[in-house]
Parts: C-alpha cells; structure tokens; sequence
C-alpha cells in the first residue's frame, strides 16, 4: 500500500480521537467542603474546652464529682447538701465526730414501708408539730434502759423520776399507778379532783408525809376514814377539833351551879357523832346526848 493510502485512512472523519476525564472536586464544592471540615473541627475543640470545663468545675475525679465520693460502703457527701427529689437509703450517718443536721423550709418526714408497700411507722417533723405514727413508741437511755414507751394499751415511764413542771400540774382522766407521789422541794403537793372523787388505794397502805409543812385534807359533803380490819390512830402531842356542837342539857336533868365551865370532854354517839359537853366531877355525857337523836 502506498504512503498516500495511509495518510488518507488517517484523515477519515469517523475515526474520533479519546476523551480525557478529570477526577477530584474543583471549584465552589471544593470550598464548601472545606468549610465543613473546619467547622466540624472548630466545633469539636468547643466540645473538648466544655467537657474539660465542666470537670474542673464539677471537681470530676477517680473518687467521685465534688463533694461527693464513692466509696467502699456507699456515698460519702461532705458539706451541706441540698435534694430536690426523694431520698432512699438503707442508712444515713454523718461522719465521726460531726453532727447530723435534717432541714427543710417545710417539713421532714420519715416514712418505713412493709413488704407490701405499706406505711407501718412514720414521723413527720413540721412547723406546727411533730407526729409519729406507729405501732408502738420507744425512748432508750445510752445503757439500754427504758425510758419511754406508748402503745394502745398503755404508756409506760421507765424513769426514776418523772417531774411535770406546768403551773397547773398533770391532769389524769383515768387510774394513774405509782409507787410515790411527791412534790419539787420548797413546794406544796396537791391531789385534786374537781367534779369527781378522788381514790388511793394500795395492797399494802397508803403513806402520807409531809416532813416539813402541812397536810390539808378538803371536801365539800363528807370526809370519811375508814378501816375494815385495823384501826385509825391519831398520834400528835395535841389533837383539836374545830367546830364540834356543845350539847344541851336536857329536860329531865338540870345544869349544875356555879360559874360557866371553859373545859369540856368530848362524847361519841352510838352512830359515831361527836359533841363537847362541859366537863363536870364525873361525865356529862348522858345528861347532854340531845344531839344523838
């Protein structure tokens, strides 16, 4: 084939040369996605200086965060701290040698709960009052000796001594049983009953002291001592009683002679009355007994 055969295949129309294809981003899409990725790290770095800042400030350690610290028996919180939500705990102590404070600008209540969800024991400490409720209440001294204890049947002091300091004293709308009853020193003891009776009665007697003062006993009807099996004696280096009738003598007898008697004896009728009649050389009694009818 001759050269000029070649040159004119070479020159033919349909035989078209290859494309070139450019692989990459260019122009504005390039630039954006830069923008993305420097905006992305911009906002990581934002990230990372809140995070560090919120651990230097909420005092993020190995321990715990702040005042408070894991430990091996649970939470230990130092300082005051303040709780929005309820709290549940098995035990709440505060640290050795420290006090415990509980504060509230309403009130602090302490519920117990049963197996079944149910409140058995409750205290509620608020700005009127204080209210426990309970099946039973239980004050103990350090050593373990009771003190106190109330349930529905009854309330018991355990105390040596129970003092009550109000001006009007103790009032009892039921028995009250005791070994002694007695008054602060310098002070008068007084058992009162004002529109009912007033009862005291022992399996072993009843004993009535007053070492330094007065024993007043004062009714409105009738005061009565009585004593089924023994006797009442009245042991004093003197003995009055006030506002005892004189008797009268009476018609079949006639008042002895002489100036008026200051001395009388004193005469027991057979239903237990008393009366003076005046003393004479041998007993008046029978003569002056009108009072005994």
């Amino acid at each position: 084939m001759s050269q000029e055969t070649c040159r004119h295949r070479n020159n033919v129309p349909g035989a078209e040369q290859p494309h070139v294809y450019r692989v990459g981003i260019y122009g504005w899409r390039k630039r954006c996605l830069y923008f993305l990725v420097l905006l992305l790290m911009i906002l990581i770095l934002v990230n990372l200086a809140l995070t560090i800042w919120i651990l230097k400030v909420m005092n993020f350690t190995i321990d715990g965060m702040g005042n408070l610290r894991i430990t091996e028996k649970g939470l230990k919180l130092e300082g005051d701290s303040e709780f929005l939500q309820p709290l549940y705990a098995k035990e709440i102590q505060s640290s050795q040698g420290s006090p415990l404070f509980l504060q509230s600008s309403r009130n602090v209540s302490v519920n117990i709960l049963n197996g079944k969800n149910q409140l058995v024991t409750q205290l509620v400490a608020g700005s009127n009052a204080v209210r426990v409720r309970g099946r039973m209440l239980e004050v103990q001294s350090n050593t373990g000796h009771l003190l106190f204890s109330a349930d529905e049947q009854e309330v018991v002091v355990g105390a040596d001594r129970l003092r009550v300091l109000g001006a009007e004293g103790a009032v009892f709308s039921n028995s009250v049983e005791t070994p002694h009853v007695r008054a602060e020193p310098f002070k008068e003891l007084r058992l009162e009953s004002p529109t009912r009776s007033l009862l005291m009665e022992a399996p072993k007697g009843v004993r009535i002291l007053a070492e330094a003062g007065d024993i007043t006993a004062t009714c409105r009807n009738e005061l009565r001592m009585e004593s089924k099996d023994g006797e009442i004696s009245l042991d004093a280096r003197r003995i009055r009683m006030l506002r005892l009738p004189e008797g009268k003598w009476s018609s079949s007898s006639s008042p002895p002679l002489g100036p008026r008697q200051d001395v009388y004896e004193v005469c027991v009728c057979p239903n237990g009355k008393l009366f003076m009649s005046p003393a004479g050389t041998g007993s008046t009694c029978q003569f002056n007994n009108n009072l005994c009818l």
